[in-house]
């Protein structure tokens, strides 16, 4: 996963974007959802063997943030990897963030694919990166849909 590039835009307008009225309900909703998601994954107590499980919680949160996102701006993807896409055309100033992010989704699709037992130090170094995307992100979709 290492040095992979993130899916060009382009690409992802060609292939797997298709543009739509935006939707600030389904918006709403999938917020709603992520932040749910979010504060189960955020206040349980778990055993160090379910870090890969944790792991994964943490990134269908920000998978959902970012679907959020998109919906506000009239899009909806079929591809994971055209949501970091949009995120990195349109907020580059959150470079930091979206790095972490495609490496999150590289890790996440090791545990999916291929039964990858992410080590707990992972997630201790890189729970309060997380926590604070999340936040970012949460606050970037309520502007949006304080928008007219």
């Amino acid at each position: 996963m290492a040095g992979k590039e993130i899916m060009s835009w382009d690409i992802c307008i060609k292939e797997h974007i298709d543009k739509i009225e935006p939707d600030k309900d389904k918006a709403q909703s999938l917020l709603k959802m992520a932040m749910l998601r979010y504060e189960f994954w955020n206040n349980i107590k778990f055993d160090k063997k379910y870090t890969s499980i944790a792991v994964d919680g943490y990134y269908e949160v920000i998978k959902e943030q970012l679907t959020a996102l998109l919906y506000t701006a009239g899009y909806k993807s079929d591809n994971h990897e055209c949501l970091i896409s949009f995120l990195k055309k349109n907020y580059s100033h959150l470079s930091y963030e979206i790095g972490i992010i495609h490496q999150l989704k590289g890790i996440r699709n090791d545990i999916d694919y291929r039964g990858f037992f992410v080590n707990a130090e992972y997630l201790e170094r890189n729970k309060l990166e997380l926590k604070h995307i999340i936040e970012v992100l949460k606050e970037e979709i309520e502007r949006k849909l304080k928008e007219e």
